[in-house]
């Protein structure tokens, strides 16, 4: 039951994911959450490092979509001025929102990859759609109020896959398994 909560990587921050590495493992695409994965919920304009990031995916030809559980309207405001195409109603854990990506960018789901910042939704629906998943430490401590439930539902879960070896306590930098 625990195993669909279990990532296939786990690594401080989506920025940590130079497109050599992700090309080594044979992703071609990545499907990201929204908050607190790429940009902190509360900061919808992004950081210097973001544009940096966002940049070397580009000229390495690495497509960047955005997968979020919020609504259109918040998604195409936080992501506009980075130009990035989104999902908005994800409805993560279910893999909704990743089979509408998968088929609306024409991607292979060998070569899809999806990072996000929690097991009970982001890395949830990744095994349930049967794709890789990267689990990122949220960028900010703070969250938004409903997504406080998941957080404590979370903690729980933390602790079997951390008893069980399935989780680190340490952030890693790289994929390197």
């Amino acid at each position: 039951m625990f195993s669909k909560f279990q990532p296939t990587w786990q690594v401080e921050s989506i920025y940590d994911l130079p497109p050599e590495e992700l090309r080594k493992k044979g992703i071609k695409v990545v499907l990201t959450d929204l908050d607190n994965t790429l940009i902190a919920w509360n900061n919808p304009d992004g950081t210097p490092q973001l544009r940096e990031w966002l940049q070397k995916m580009e000229e390495a030809k690495i497509p960047v979509v955005v997968v979020s559980n919020n609504s259109f309207k918040r998604v195409e405001r936080a992501v506009r001025s980075l130009g990035l195409p989104f999902v908005s109603r994800a409805m993560k854990p279910f893999a909704r929102g990743l089979k509408i990506a998968v088929k609306r960018y024409g991607l292979e789901k060998h070569e899809t990859v999806l990072v996000g910042d929690q097991l009970m939704t982001d890395v949830a629906s990744a095994n349930n759609f049967g794709i890789r998943c990267i689990l990122v430490k949220p960028l900010v401590k703070s969250d938004a109020w409903n997504t406080k439930i998941n957080r404590f539902l979370e903690n729980i879960v933390k602790k079997r896959l951390l008893k069980e070896n399935k989780l680190s306590t340490t952030w890693r930098h790289d994929l390197n398994d």
